[in-house]
């Protein structure tokens, strides 16, 4: 789970999402990456970037390192700004589809390999994820996927209600719960220091990274892509892609590309440190409620719940009224943490698409126009595999997995939701 740009709530202390970011990697990156640029934008690239969260700062890395030439990354704001700059983000090969299996365990090999390339610490927790499962139904599905992913290398289990609890004290026999699916191998890492970690090794192999630069229009003729305008001039090119997240739709519009994303704000609340401080848990979901909470590497905890009431748009204020149903599952799943009051909050957007899967390929209309955005959440756990699998669309290789399954395309007309059941 990764959430974007934040507020706290008054007379409430905030905490400070940098904070997990390694002081070296922060000190040397931030900046660099981040102070406005008033120089000149390259008159020309090879390949125009647009969005400077996880997923376009691993396009970026992928690409340069491949040898591509004048790469330029383009963020209308701050590196890290939107959702990949907040503290924890889950990591997980925990699906039921074969295709976003292999896009989790993909990364997850990727991201316990960062530290020698590109080269950072990204705080990765093997964690465990822990879904509760309250109905046989559940339990059926959950166990048919699970037997899935141990085809596909995962490491993946249906426990019992006391193995569950043994994992996670919070759950209990009065839980109402038929049992739980478990991979010991998942977890959450830092994605902020990711980005900048992917950042700072693209710009060494030549990328170049321009924040504060908004774009404002993509000329295309003939559907072929002539130049991308922005706040601070404008570049010649023949390609761009399209990695913006909550804002991808007004990106793929100016190009004539339709991408189906939209915006839908996502809020977390942090506990602060707890006396005493939790046990070490597993990432702890409940699948009926969409109830999560997992420590936070402070002596407190992270609290969240997809509020099923919340209206799309683009409004990123944390309130406190989703903290009602989350109290109510809760006071089923977990009583303990029923009454806790938060320290401080964030709340950010999730870019979401109409079946909560992916964008990922090439637009048949425009030539050389890629996207990889629309993860409904799951952007930063699958985004070393998608900056593999954009490098490799572009360089007219065959990636590792076949995504056209993801293309934006399979919303035209009668159009049957991807198979993926394991969505919070």
């Amino acid at each position: 789970m990764a959430h974007d740009a934040a507020r706290t709530p008054p007379a409430q202390p905030r905490p400070d999402p940098s904070a997990c970011v390694p002081a070296s990697l922060s000190h040397a990156l931030s900046p660099a990456l981040d102070a406005p640029r008033p120089s000149p934008l390259p008159a020309a690239a090879q390949v125009v970037i647009v969005g400077g969260g996880v997923i376009g700062a691993s396009i970026a890395f992928h690409l340069a390192e491949a040898g591509v030439r004048d790469v330029l990354l383009l963020e209308r704001h701050t590196a890290a700004s939107g959702s990949s700059g907040k503290p924890i983000g889950g990591v997980r090969a925990q699906f039921s589809d074969p295709l976003n299996i292999r896009l989790g365990q993909r990364s997850l090999r990727a991201w316990r390999e960062f530290a020698e390339r590109p080269g950072a610490d990204v705080g990765l927790k093997s964690a465990g994820y822990l879904f509760l499962l309250g109905s046989d139904e559940a339990v059926a599905a959950f166990r048919e996927a699970a037997a899935l992913q141990r085809e596909l290398g995962v490491d993946s289990r249906i426990i019992s209600p006391g193995e569950a609890h043994r994992l996670c004290p919070y759950i209990g026999p009065w839980s109402g719960i038929v049992a739980a699916a478990y991979s010991p191998d998942d977890g959450y890492a830092l994605p902020k220091a990711a980005v900048l970690g992917y950042l700072r090794a693209a710009r060494d192999l030549g990328a170049v990274v321009r924040t504060h630069c908004t774009v404002t229009g993509i000329d295309t003729e003939g559907g072929t892509l002539r130049a991308v305008h922005t706040t601070s001039g404008t570049v010649r090119t023949g390609t761009v892609v399209c990695a913006a997240g909550a804002w991808s739709g007004g990106i793929g519009a100016m190009a004539g590309v339709p991408l189906p994303v939209t915006p839908l704000r996502r809020q977390i609340a942090l506990t602060g440190p707890l006396t005493p401080h939790p046990p070490r848990i597993p990432f702890t979901l409940d699948f009926e409620s969409t109830l999560y909470f997992h420590n936070d590497d402070a002596g407190g905890l992270v609290l969240g719940l997809s509020d099923t009431r919340q209206e799309p748009g683009f409004g990123r204020d944390f309130s406190e009224e989703w903290l009602e149903p989350f109290r109510e599952a809760a006071a089923r799943r977990a009583p303990a943490l029923a009454g806790l009051k938060p320290a401080g909050g964030w709340a950010g957007l999730y870019e979401m698409t109409p079946d909560r899967n992916a964008l990922i390929g090439e637009s048949t209309g425009v030539s050389r126009f890629l996207y990889a955005t629309g993860f409904s959440g799951h952007g930063f756990l699958q985004a070393p595999a998608v900056g593999e699998i954009v490098r490799d669309l572009w360089l007219g290789r065959e990636p590792f997995l076949d995504v056209g399954p993801l293309a934006a395309s399979r919303f035209h007309g009668a159009w049957a939701a991807r198979p993926e059941a394991h969505i919070i």
